[in-house]
């Protein structure tokens, strides 16, 4: 038996980590993201660094010629990684609402049917004929 769903008891949380009455997933997605953007981030500076080693290679207009479109081309991947990192992230985030959703709907149509179970008063039935 679950224990009390108060969102304040350890018990609950572990509760939910065994069964799938409630999916973690959700809250794990925005760690993911952000380590994510965290591995972004280090590409991002990796290819300043390598912008600034090609400036640095060899002294003149060539290296320097070299080094912006390498900076500028590795900054443009690095921002389309970004977006593409974060519209998975948000497909993932995206479908398991719409399994949040479709559980609410389920228990709603649930009660309605009850409800309608209950109002509705049974048909006598006729007597047995021997």
């Amino acid at each position: 038996m679950p224990p009390a769903k108060n969102g304040n008891s350890s018990g609950a949380l572990f509760w939910d980590l065994l069964t799938f009455d409630r999916l973690v997933t959700g809250p794990v997605i925005h760690l993911i993201y952000w380590a994510g953007l965290g591995v972004v981030a280090l590409f991002a500076f990796s290819v300043v660094g390598a912008a600034v080693g090609l400036a640095l290679k060899e002294p003149g207009l060539q290296s320097l010629l070299l080094a912006f479109p390498v900076l500028i081309a590795g900054l443009l991947v690095a921002g389309a990684m970004v977006l593409l990192w974060r519209a998975f992230c948000e497909f993932y985030v995206a479908i398991f609402r719409i399994s949040e959703d479709l559980r609410a709907l389920r228990q709603t149509s649930d009660a309605d049917h009850a409800a309608l179970r209950s109002r509705v008063p049974r048909a006598a039935t006729p007597p047995a004929d021997h």
